[in-house]
């Protein structure tokens, strides 16, 4: 599950105390709305807001550099988050001390709500120690009316003309009830260049949603008897360089992000990143790399995590990961128009994803941020068709036996956004649970989402960066019908 919002790129404001008044005078409309509280952390908060908000290159950089200048290398991404997101709103203060604000804040673009964590010094100017903004769960007193299915397509459809019209959105949804469609649109440019249209056959990058697959993977081979949960990764991976990590980490840890391996993306990744054609070739730049923290302990998300469950994957089926999946995810479940062939190789339908990311604003392809190819740990391609076709196959029961299905689905670790379980989120969306999982980088974003309760599957995928599937995809289950 990708988090969207990365507090490493958040920074705050500091405004004088009249200033402050002023910005509230601004923003507070009438008398329910939230409002800061009239505290050091506050005062920093509401200034933050103010400046994120706006999105002011040079106001930011002076803010930077009056409060937090080692956030000073970060401006860009600073300003890219904000056009991200279109800006957050004040909902509520959760907790107020005069060095501490909690407050939660909502996406001016979208459903999506974040919980603001700000820190100040004690003495002036109280500069600011700490500034964390985390993607949380929309809570349950701003949740939003349930729609008969009819208003809900109605809403969507006018929701999508409205972000299309803003080049928010260029992609394709796809909305089944019971398995029978209810809503399927495409949108936008496949190809900008050749005028080519999206439609819903195009094939979309996909990010980290093919963890869903190599988690399916796994788990069939431990319904096999080929692959045991609690075993440390170190009794597949025998010649593992780091003896630390494959003694401790098991197979669940690595299917649940609590396994300390890290992430793969970096200065080192950016170096080699052509060079990567293989899963081993991940392995030999990082297999010397020690854990992040003790096995268990805590909930991070590790792309290298599943980087090694492609490996235990080929070390016991015998087959490459790519062999694996296509004969026994993508095959069974129908889904003929997925994979993760190389970006070298001409593949028919296959969109050009557009970001806007370090690109001041304006989009161009993104060519120069893939990998060579998809992994085990995402980067593949596949259609919402396709991705609808998979989530039937999973809750028919078709890739895993009923008991496995249930291992595979279930949450079995908290995190911001709700539990994982193996490769999928799971999670209370407007009280309807869902399981699914997003994935996104520059020019991709996709989200699916199995709701069994209602018996609705939402697949939205997009050729721009996110939240721009994202956001859809949480429109629509936002305001399912409950039944």
């Amino acid at each position: 599950m990708v988090t969207r919002l990365q507090p490493t790129h958040l920074i705050g404001m500091r405004f004088s105390k009249l200033i402050f008044l002023l910005f509230l005078a601004l923003t507070v409309t009438c008398a329910a709305q939230a409002v800061f509280p009239d505290t050091p952390a506050a005062h920093q908060s509401a200034a933050w807001l103010g400046s994120f908000n706006r999105g002011d290159r040079e106001s930011h950089r002076d803010f930077l550099e009056k409060n937090f200048p080692s956030r000073v290398g970060d401006l860009d991404h600073e300003l890219d988050f904000r056009q991200m997101t279109g800006g957050f709103e004040l909902k509520k203060v959760e907790e107020s001390t005069p060095t501490k604000l909690v407050a939660l804040l909502q996406e001016r673009a979208s459903d999506q709500f974040a919980r603001l964590t700000l820190e100040v010094e004690a003495a002036e100017p109280h500069h600011i120690t700490k500034l964390d903004l985390q993607a949380i769960l929309r809570p349950a007193e701003f949740s939003l009316p349930h729609m008969s299915q009819s208003e809900l397509i109605a809403a969507v459809r006018k929701e999508l003309d409205r972000e299309v019209a803003a080049d928010r959105f260029s992609g394709a949804v796809l909305v089944t009830k019971d398995g029978k469609s209810v809503f399927a649109e495409a949108y936008g440019l496949a190809d900008r260049d050749h005028k080519t249209p999206n439609t819903l056959l195009t094939r979309f990058r996909i990010g980290s949603m093919n963890k869903m697959f190599t988690a399916a993977a796994v788990l069939q081979l431990v319904q096999a008897g080929k692959v045991g949960l609690n075993d440390p990764v170190g009794k597949y991976l025998t010649d593992y360089a780091n003896k630390n990590l494959a003694a401790k980490v098991t197979i669940h840890q690595l299917l649940t992000h609590t396994g300390g391996t890290g992430d793969i993306f970096g200065p080192d990744f950016e170096s080699h990143r052509l060079e990567l054609r293989t899963l081993q070739d991940y392995v030999k730049l990082y297999g010397n790399r020690d854990l992040k923290f003790e096995p268990g302990s805590k909930w991070e998300y590790s792309n290298y995590g599943f980087i090694l469950l492609g490996i235990v994957i080929e070390k016991v089926s015998g087959q490459s990961y790519y062999d694996y999946i296509r004969e026994h995810i993508c095959t069974p479940a129908g889904m003929a128009s997925s994979g993760s062939e190389p970006e070298d190789q001409a593949v028919s339908d296959r969109s050009v994803g557009y970001t806007k990311m370090d690109a001041g604003g304006k989009l161009k392809p993104n060519t120069d941020t893939l990998p060579y190819r998809g992994t085990s740990a995402g980067g593949g391609y596949s259609t919402v068709e396709d991705l609808s076709r998979f989530a039937n196959a999973i809750q028919e029961n078709k890739l895993l036996n009923a008991h496995y299905t249930e291992l595979l689905t279930t949450g079995k670790t908290e995190t911001p956004n709700g539990s994982y379980a193996y490769g999928f989120g799971d999670r209370k969306v407007n009280g309807t649970r869902c399981f699914g999982h997003g994935g996104g980088a520059p020019g991709m974003n996709g989200d699916l989402e199995i709701c069994p309760g209602p018996g609705y599957v939402v697949a939205v995928l997009a050729n721009m960066d996110p939240p721009a599937a994202s956001r859809v995809s949480e429109f629509i289950t936002n305001r399912l019908p409950e039944r």
